[in-house]
């Protein structure tokens, strides 16, 4: 038994912590050759099948969103991200780490995100060189939270 983990079991547990289910419908924009196809293989082998891309025209469960600071105006992005995305459905934006290249600043997400309608909930880790940004329509975010108790 080796003392490390296994990668590909820790891309897995990632893969679930996006709150995907299998069979769910995931649409993935701003795909280049620099994402991450560990992570990217590890959702669709949880989901049970591909991602669908920006040609997609149905309604989707979530959206994987890679961006970068040089893709352009993120709040445009995510905009773009809501067209096909069912109600209360996540987007998952995914960001260079601080320090690598196409890094986006925190504040500039939270900015892009309010003014999208969206509302940051949680980040997580998704590679040696991503992190994702668990963005939630309104309702979604309501239904994440816990009834207060009366």
């Amino acid at each position: 038994m080796s003392a490390t983990a296994d990668p590909a079991e820790d891309r897995a547990k990632t893969a679930r912590r996006l709150g995907l289910e299998p069979g769910q419908v995931v649409q993935e924009l701003g795909y280049d050759d620099d994402c991450d196809e560990d992570f990217r293989s590890a959702v669709e082998e949880f989901l049970g099948s591909e991602l669908v891309d920006e040609d997609y025209d149905d309604v989707a469960d979530a959206v994987l969103l890679w961006f970068r600071d040089e893709d352009g105006d993120l709040t445009d992005s995510l905009v773009d991200a809501l067209e096909y995305l069912v109600e209360g459905g996540l987007v998952w934006l995914l960001t260079p780490k601080t320090g690598r290249d196409g890094h986006v600043e925190p504040s500039d997400i939270a900015d892009a995100a309010q003014t999208a309608g969206l509302s940051q909930t949680s980040t997580l880790t998704v590679g040696k060189d991503w992190v994702a940004s668990r963005l939630a329509t309104p309702k979604a975010a309501a239904a994440a939270k816990p009834a207060k108790q009366r």
